[in-house]
């Protein structure tokens, strides 16, 4: 009776909630290959992203609503085995990248999204790539990651990304809907277009692409529409990417003096799968992802698998 009457309670409190407006967000994401498997550790290893977002008071009349989001990211990239001593059998570099970001997201009353980024930082040492890999392999009780002192030279990293999306169709019970989803990225780091679709299977109706948190939209005010509303769907993007130029594995052109640099595949093939859901001011998820070989030197050429843990809390 106790535990009834405790979920009783929960229940009630999420709805009252979902009821609410928040104009603020804070969210913390961690990719890592150990999600997924207990003894792989290679290629993109880890991701770390810490994210604050809040609402823009400046309206307009084809705008739902703007967000702009500050970000704090550090991605890690290995060999086949971090523990390979000998530069010749790298079959990628290692790389450390560290950066700060804004992002400015339009979120317009079309059910279509705008959003344009820009990150800066760095590559290389000076991004603690190899003391946070110590850092983990201390904490699961993994050998000691070697050859470093091989890794991507520094160099001054500088991103502009910009992204499109559009509502292309949805059930009329709204319980599944079709997203296209368009990416740009230019940069010291990362150059590359990739196009392809965000498709939810709601467990409950879902919201549309101006207040869910598949989009990172579902921030309101006295001056917006919406409200929190509570959301639980699975979803899959699969997407295509064509790779002009990546500095992690190429080396940067404003550093070229990496020991180690290696051919990038082109075309990439991405997806990810994975759950989304609310519960009282925070916002759960988490994914599997996969992608294709993304350089021509890799000693295991079936693609790489990883996990995503997503964590959002609201703020007034």
């Amino acid at each position: 009776m106790k535990n009834f009457l405790f979920i009783l309670a929960l229940f009630a409190s999420s709805l009252i909630i979902a009821q609410e407006k928040f104009s603020k967000e804070i969210s913390f994401r961690t990719d890592n290959d150990l999600y997924v498997s207990a003894t792989r550790d290679r290629y993109y290893t880890s991701g770390v992203f810490l994210e604050y977002r809040y609402l823009s008071s400046k309206k307009n009349e084809f705008l739902e609503k703007r967000i702009f989001e500050w970000k704090i990211g550090h991605e890690m990239y290995t060999p086949y085995k971090a523990t390979v001593e000998n530069m010749n059998e790298h079959d990628r570099p290692f790389a450390g990248y560290l950066y700060g970001g804004f992002k400015i997201q339009r979120v317009y009353k079309s059910n279509q999204i705008f959003n344009t980024s820009a990150q800066i930082g760095v590559i290389g040492a000076d991004s603690y790539a190899e003391e946070l890999q110590e850092f983990i392999h201390d904490i699961y009780g993994f050998k000691k990651a070697v050859g470093w002192q091989y890794q991507i030279k520094n160099a001054f990293a500088l991103n502009f990304n910009a992204e499109y999306l559009k509502t292309l169709a949805t059930t009329n019970d709204n319980n599944l809907d079709i997203t296209w989803v368009n990416t740009l990225n230019a940069g010291t780091v990362y150059t590359n277009i990739a196009s392809g679709f965000y498709s939810r299977i709601g467990l409950k109706p879902l919201q549309n692409l101006t207040n869910s948190i598949a989009f990172n939209t579902n921030l309101n005010d006295d001056k917006t529409s919406n409200y929190r509303e509570i959301e639980s769907f699975f979803f899959v993007k699969p997407m295509l990417r064509y790779a002009f130029y990546d500095a992690t594995l190429q080396g940067s052109f404003l550093n070229k003096t990496s020991p180690i640099t290696k051919n990038i595949m082109p075309f990439v093939f991405d997806i990810e799968v994975g759950l989304k859901f609310t519960a009282n001011r925070f916002n759960f998820g988490y994914s599997f992802n996969y992608n294709t070989s993304k350089s021509k030197d890799l000693r295991f050429t079936y693609g790489h698998r990883y996990g995503s843990v997503i964590i959002n809390y609201l703020l007034r």
